[in-house]
């Protein structure tokens, strides 16, 4: 643990609860995409298979289980609460998400570093989040109105993996032989999509004027 990871979890954290603060208390999904959301639920799941298998530490088990649960709650929120899923914009959100779970499931199964099904499990969930921003930032593109909330939890979704990226940069100069280069790779093409969504959020920030990307 360095101060690098603890940022970036606490970073990725932080977009969580920023989102079901506006699901629980707004009542509204608005400008969320839900394929986004299943995808990262799909992240998760992949990736914590070992939760009840490999106790690494409490802090670790927690941030797993807060993860896995919070994205399975948004899904569930945005599909069958009968309030919140009035605001989802359906017609809007229609990048073919499923689309991207394949490619990414054959990749897994081509390029990891060990062949076995927890392994290839948890190279598949890298990969995966490393696009599952995409069906959101479309959205976005394709809304006139992107509230601050919403603007607010992709911002900390970006921050947090390259919070992530320096946190491997720090290691990699601290620590013998820390070489993992399908994490480096994959974490490095998700912050890059995030670089046009970040330039127009600062400049809305420079220039106190409400977020809008171009379509």
């Amino acid at each position: 643990m360095n101060i690098f990871r603890l940022a970036g979890d606490m970073t990725h954290l932080a977009s969580v609860l920023v989102l079901l603060l506006k699901i629980h208390t707004i009542k509204s999904c608005a400008g969320v995409s839900l394929k986004t959301q299943e995808l990262y639920a799909l992240v998760f799941a992949a990736r914590y298979l070992d939760i009840f298998t490999n106790y690494i530490s409490l802090y670790n088990t927690v941030m797993k289980l807060i993860f896995l649960g919070s994205s399975f709650s948004i899904v569930w929120y945005m599909r069958y609460h009968k309030i919140v899923r009035r605001s989802y914009d359906k017609d809007q959100d229609t990048f073919r998400h499923y689309f991207l779970v394949l490619p990414c499931l054959v990749l897994a199964l081509l390029i990891n570093e060990k062949f076995t099904f927890k392994e290839v499990m948890w190279t598949f969930s890298l990969y995966l989040e490393a696009v599952a921003i995409l069906p959101q930032l479309v959205l976005l593109q394709r809304t006139r109105n992107i509230d601050n909330l919403t603007g607010q939890y992709v911002f900390l979704l970006g921050g947090y993996r390259a919070l992530y990226i320096l946190n491997w940069v720090y290691r990699y100069f601290t620590e013998p032989h820390f070489v993992h280069w399908i994490t480096w790779v994959s974490g490095l093409v998700q912050t890059l999509l995030y670089a046009d969504f970040f330039y127009y959020y600062f400049q809305s920030w420079k220039n106190n004027q409400k977020l809008h990307l171009p379509a």
